[in-house]
């Protein structure tokens, strides 16, 4: 595609880049990514990604704005309290970045819709926040091939995975069955804001890596973060547990 002055201008600080350059920015305009949730994980994310560019973003929740949303829920304001939230999301992308389109679906993720939805996009973003979705979010981007980031935070303490079905390990591999620490939501337990925006970041940081081709995704160990040491770690596990009940083989 032909990129307008405009356009140049606003993506310069990117297309400046070595690892990026005209042909990269060509690669973010043609993108198809999927976001599933629209919460504290999923902000970050979908500001990033539109302001760099990502020419189609789907986003799916069911739920509204909440009061308590926004100490962490970053993309939205006080005047988004009691708005669909993909519908808000919608708003304030375009704001950002009318050339991005936003396909919003006011769902709840299931096994009766999840792989219609997922087919579409080439990448799938794990906003989600309990265990029992994300593995079937994780489940059904290994069966269709679709590349997979997954992210958590609770309390100071959030993680970030990326999987590339048939190449490296997946979520199942080093959780066969939901954590028992993670079987509480933040509702209970709470979480650090900054500690949500970091593992966002993160996260975006790998999708856009995944897009354009470009250094070293966080495939076969888990990326942890612990706010209150400010200190990174990883755990590491063999490329794909030949035992997983979803990609072993």
């Amino acid at each position: 595609m032909q990129l307008t002055g405009k356009q140049l201008e606003r993506y310069t600080r990117q297309i400046v880049l070595p690892e990026i350059g005209l042909e990269g920015q060509e690669k973010l305009f043609s993108a198809k990514v999927f976001i599933a949730g629209a919460g504290g994980l999923s902000s970050a994310v979908l500001l990033y990604l539109a302001a760099s560019g990502v020419g189609e973003i789907g986003v799916a929740d069911p739920d509204n704005v909440d009061f308590s949303n926004l100490h962490r829920q970053i993309i939205y304001d006080v005047n988004d309290v009691n708005k669909s939230k993909v519908v808000s999301v919608k708003e304030q992308i375009k704001k950002i970045n009318p050339d991005v389109k936003v396909n919003v679906y006011q769902d709840k993720l299931s096994k009766d819709n999840v792989e219609s939805i997922l087919s579409e996009y080439e990448i799938i973003v794990d906003g989600l926040d309990n265990f029992s979705d994300k593995f079937l979010l994780n489940d059904f981007s290994v069966s269709l091939n679709k590349k997979f980031v997954h992210a958590g935070a609770i309390g100071f303490e959030g993680q970030v995975l990326t999987v590339i079905p048939k190449q490296s390990s997946c979520l199942r591999c080093y959780f066969p069955e939901a954590p028992s620490d993670f079987r509480q939501s933040c509702k209970e337990l709470g979480v650090f804001g900054p500690c949500v925006g970091v593992i966002s970041t993160i996260q975006a940081n790998e999708v856009l890596k995944l897009i354009l081709g470009i250094g070293e995704p966080l495939t076969d160990r888990i990326l942890k973060f612990n706010a209150l040491k400010s200190s990174f770690y990883e755990l590491k596990v063999k490329r794909r547990n030949e035992n997983c009940l979803v990609c072993g083989y």
